[in-house]
């Protein structure tokens, strides 16, 4: 079992910054690799970036290309999500994910944090 959880939400400006803390416990946090997904309200939960369990491979979605940054630090079993030039169509409630290999499909992942809101007013 992993239990994930989820800091450094909140409310900024578009063309602002934020950064996502996802922090594990329970099993070795290096056997997993951790996806980030948000859900907007009336949308389906859509995948936002991954990384491979020693953070050597890193994956986004093309909407956040350029501008999200993932990364982990296996002795703090903490996995990263810098967020910049944050626009409105940004805020969700922003999740992460973990499972063994690294994989930008939601229903894969096997353990979920209870999610961060994330809220970026024009």
């Amino acid at each position: 079992q992993v239990q994930l959880v989820e800091t450094g939400g909140g409310q900024v400006q578009a063309g602002g910054s934020l950064r996502l803390s996802c922090a594990a416990s329970g099993r070795t946090f290096s056997n997993y690799a951790v996806g980030w997904f948000r859900q907007a309200p009336g949308k389906e939960r859509e995948f936002v970036s991954a990384i491979s369990r020693t953070g050597g491979n890193t994956y986004y979605a093309d909407s956040v290309k350029g501008r999200f940054t993932i990364s982990r630090e296996n002795a703090k079993n903490t996995v990263y999500l810098q967020m910049n030039s944050l626009k409105p169509e940004d805020t969700a409630v922003y999740y992460c994910a973990a499972r063994p290999w690294v994989t930008a499909t939601t229903s894969d992942y096997d353990y979920w944090g209870q999610g961060t809101q994330v809220t970026v007013s024009s």
